[in-house]
């Protein structure tokens, strides 16, 4: 394979089955998640591949990819329908070759994609979950990763300490980061990795070859692969300055959602120089019938107001009957509410009669 234009491969990691997320994963893959109503969680890594002009992406599946290769629609909302680059999609292979087998986590994802990363010859590897929603210029990340000859750039934010056992906390010095502690059960600090890296790609590949010809443990980024770089002094961090969420959990996702209401949204969706791709079915406007009261919320196109809809997320095609109310919500897709939904998510296609309230915890209604 010949090399592309450019030096900067960028992967993104597609292949989890968010079990966090509970029922809403069961028949989708979590970068598959709609989001806001008419995005999917996906669109938010790839839109900033577009706008950073990273023109070479490779998407690794795994889960569920049906739930989103249509989306992917060959890279086409993303700019990436190219005839040389673009956008390309890896899935796990089969045979007796040594890179062959289900993917075990996402640095042994990379491991059995090595020989074609090797073969196309970046000088750089971005990689970037598709489990958060952030805007970031990565093109700040590579200048920052190149000026200072690192092995490894983590793009760090800083999170409350309580839930920084969720991720990757880092400790660092003038920048370089100088330790790395995996899903801590006590965490040290809430600095924490947004799950974006930058690699040195002959770094990457070489390291992840030493941990699969040894004893080390080739699963996630975490377990071995960033602990090595960080022993070796070539680490360091990049602060994400802004927005960004990861919406692995119920909570979280709902959360992302609410930060998208009121007056002064969290995360600004219509910032024309930064606008979220997506591939998104053409729907009529939003019908709001006579009757209909609406507060703070968006409503998504196809959608049908006929009763109250308070703080919430409409997805598109939803149906809020007379006398229905959504409250502190997220609905999505083709869902039909007939009784009283109030903090709860409820899924795609879901024809809701009864009333759903979450307390301490937010309700769910799958599609069963």
């Amino acid at each position: 394979m010949a090399k592309r234009r450019g030096n900067v491969l960028a992967l993104v990691l597609a292949g989890g089955e968010g079990g966090r997320l509970g029922p809403l994963t069961e028949d989708r893959a979590k970068p598959a998640m709609p989001f806001a109503g008419v995005y999917k969680l996906i669109d938010f890594p790839l839109s900033n591949c577009h706008h950073s002009r990273i023109s070479d992406v490779w998407v690794i599946q795994q889960y569920e990819p049906h739930s989103l290769s249509e989306h992917l629609s060959n890279g086409r909302p993303w700019d990436l329908d190219r005839t040389f680059g673009g956008l390309r999609v890896v899935h796990p292979a089969t045979g007796d070759e040594e890179e062959a087998g289900l993917y075990q986590g996402n640095a042994d994802a990379i491991y059995r994609s090595s020989q074609a990363i090797t073969e196309f010859d970046p000088e750089v590897i971005l990689v970037v979950s598709a489990d958060a929603v952030y805007k970031l210029d990565y093109r700040d990340v590579v200048e920052a990763h190149e000026d200072r000859g690192a092995d490894v750039t983590m793009v760090t934010t800083r999170v409350p300490r309580e839930q920084a056992d969720r991720f990757g906390v880092v400790k660092m010095e003038d920048g370089r980061v100088s330790a790395f502690d995996y899903k801590p059960d006590k965490p040290k600090s809430g600095i924490v990795t947004t799950e974006v890296f930058v690699y040195d790609a002959r770094v990457l590949i070489d390291t992840l070859a030493e941990l699969a010809e040894g004893d080390g443990e080739l699963e996630d980024f975490g377990h071995e692969l960033l602990p090595r770089l960080v022993e070796r002094g070539r680490a360091y961090a990049y602060e994400l300055e802004g927005y960004w969420k990861d919406v692995g959990t119920i909570e979280s996702y709902w959360q992302a959602h609410m930060d998208l209401l009121g007056p002064r949204p969290k995360l600004n969706l219509d910032e024309p120089a930064w606008p979220i791709l997506t591939m998104a079915t053409q729907r009529p406007p939003a019908r709001i019938e006579s009757g209909a009261e609406i507060e703070d919320s968006l409503i998504s196109p196809g959608c049908a107001v006929r009763g109250r809809v308070v703080r919430s997320v409409l997805g598109p095609g939803v149906v809020v009957q007379k006398g229905a109310e959504v409250i502190d919500s997220v609905v999505l897709e083709g869902a039909r509410i007939g009784g009283r939904v109030e903090r709860a998510i409820v899924d795609s296609g879901r024809d809701l009669r009864k009333n759903v309230s979450g307390e301490d915890e937010i309700a769910v209604v799958g599609t069963a």
